[in-house]
């Protein structure tokens, strides 16, 4: 069982280090705000982990650590590690909610393609409003929440989508070969 414990930590600390790696790399698409791949990888580790919160709420705080770390936006220190803990939070009650729906059960790992989408779609929405409403009470923003919630949250979202359906495909690709098995 420790075995098991130590491939997953493993598993997931490559992942948010690749997280990481898109996060930094991805032009900002407006005010200092870069669209959150390491989101895309969270959601990804949160599906491989569907059963462990712990394991969950660790990579959401390392997620937060990390984003934290390489922000573009001036003052986005806290917002981001604030947003990446209510994220993870709120997206494993929401995961655990799908997963009960017997449909997605059905589907096997279309019904994880399917999961992955939703959570980003959510996800993105939930971790862009969060980070928003904390950064402009915490470092103050060149606009309104509404207008860079519409100019750089939603746009990111999609951005946020294509590449989780993209990068979980490659993940699932990759551990289905070595024979990895997801809970």
């Amino acid at each position: 069982m420790k075995n098991s414990k130590t491939k997953k930590m493993i598993l997931n600390a490559i992942l948010l280090g690749i997280g990481v790696l898109l996060h930094q790399i991805f032009p900002a698409i407006g005010a200092g705000i870069t669209p959150d791949l390491t989101l895309v990888m969270l959601f990804c580790i949160m599906i491989l982990n569907r059963e462990d919160y712990k394991m969950c709420l660790i990579a959401g705080i390392a997620t937060g650590i990390f984003t934290a770390l390489t922000t573009k936006l001036p003052g986005g220190q806290a917002p981001n590690f604030i947003d990446k803990i209510v994220t993870v939070n709120v997206m494993f009650i929401f995961m655990k909610a799908l997963y009960i729906s017997p449909m997605i059960n059905k589907l096997g790992s279309k019904g994880n393609l399917i999961v992955v989408s939703i959570m980003t779609l959510f996800g993105t929405l939930v971790s862009g409003f969060v980070f928003l409403y904390f950064a402009s009470l915490m470092a103050g923003l060149p606009a309104g929440i509404f207008k860079l919630f519409l100019a750089v949250v939603v746009p990111s979202t999609v951005i946020n989508i294509v590449a989780a359906l993209i990068l979980f495909k490659i993940i699932s690709l990759s551990l289905k070969r070595t024979n990895y098995q997801i809970s």
